[in-house]
């Protein structure tokens, strides 16, 4: 664990990573370009949802993505309120817009997506009620960053919101176990790999092997991502620092 824990100075954060970002990024871009260009290319229509099944290559991914960056938020605050790692916390602000846009995406594809299916662009269905409140959540917890000036302050406050906002990813994940009522499909990808619909039908491999290449190319994706940001905020975080040193003066 000490190890581990030195990632936490700044200084070997920012080496570390450059030293991974150029492969990350490589990595992550052929994966999402193999993914999706196999997966609307290269893979049949379905037999009852015809060529709008493949809307699942952006569907899915961004909308797990969407969750469990909230999070890997909510792990970097903890880390912050009990270890008081700067790095934590500033990782915690990178994540955030980068999970922003993953929940606009999910909704944005899922309402392309259902309408065809459900004949309604928007239900307020458990799952996707409980996921435009965790986008508002994302928007909040910027918002909050922004409003204060006080780096640490407006950690600790946003570890408390994270915290609080934890409550809806988990429902957007589990709510349809939670709720049986609703035009939602159960889990459908992350379980023994059922396809939408009928939850006792399996994903062929035609649809599920291009699917988790998407998968792992959105993972890699944020997680360059989040290297990268979370750079900008150190630099930007010692740049405050030095210009308040200077006022001092």
């Amino acid at each position: 664990m000490a190890s581990f824990w030195q990632y936490a100075n700044p200084k070997k954060f920012v080496e570390t990573t450059d030293r991974l970002l150029p492969w990350l990024s490589g990595l992550a871009l052929l994966s999402m370009g193999v993914g999706l260009i196999w997966g609307f290319f290269f893979t049949p229509d379905d037999f009852r949802q015809g060529s709008t099944v493949k809307i699942i290559y952006l569907h899915v991914p961004a909308a797990l993505m969407a969750i469990n960056i909230w999070l890997m938020m909510l792990v970097a605050s903890l880390v912050w309120i009990v270890r008081r790692h700067h790095v934590s916390a500033l990782a915690a602000r990178a994540a955030a817009p980068v999970g922003a846009v993953m929940t606009v995406i999910a909704l944005a594809t899922g309402a392309i997506w259902g309408q065809p299916m459900w004949g309604t662009w928007w239900a307020w269905d458990p799952r996707l009620t409980s996921f435009l409140i965790l986008f508002l959540f994302y928007l909040g917890y910027m918002a909050l960053w922004a409003a204060i000036e006080d780096d640490d302050t407006a950690a600790d406050l946003t570890s408390v919101l994270c915290l609080v906002g934890s409550v809806f990813a988990l429902l957007s994940r589990y709510a349809v176990n939670f709720w049986n009522q609703g035009l939602h499909q159960g889990a459908s990808v992350m379980r023994a790999g059922a396809l939408a619909g009928d939850t006792q039908e399996r994903v062929s491999n035609v649809y599920a092997v291009p699917l988790f290449v998407c998968i792992a190319g959105f993972v890699l994706l944020f997680i360059a991502l989040v290297f990268l940001r979370t750079q900008t905020e150190i630099r930007a975080r010692r740049m405050r620092a030095l210009l308040a040193r200077e006022r001092l003066q």
